[in-house]
């Protein structure tokens, strides 16, 4: 038997929480579930790059300064900068388009 305190902690807080995580990032709930469960989100070539635990840490610097008031556009940005200097891009561009990264043209481009 569950005494009503274990299932707020279990069913109702996080619903809370996901709903509001859904609405402030402007994804649905399902979204959020899927990236909970890991149907979403996981990236085998982030995760193998050798550069993952640095790719992790951006990402939580990022959530941080959304936290204190950054927006999402801003962080993602760069998190999405961090990819591409670290070279990590190109592994998933490769993987999931099956050619050769281009070379880019851009001055001061590092994304491939």
């Amino acid at each position: 038997m569950k005494i009503p305190c274990e299932l707020i902690v279990w069913y109702v807080l996080p619903s809370i929480t996901q709903a509001e995580v859904a609405r402030r990032f402007g994804v649905t709930d399902a979204a959020i579930s899927q990236y909970l469960k890991s149907k979403r989100g996981t990236n085998k070539e982030l995760e193998n790059s050798g550069r993952y635990e640095e790719f992790k840490a951006e990402v939580g610097r990022a959530a941080q300064r959304i936290i204190d008031g950054s927006d999402i556009v801003t962080e993602t940005c760069r998190v999405c900068d961090m990819v591409k200097r670290s070279g990590m891009l190109v592994k998933v561009y490769e993987t999931h388009t099956g050619v050769k990264a281009p070379a880019c043209v851009c001055p001061d481009c590092t994304h491939f």
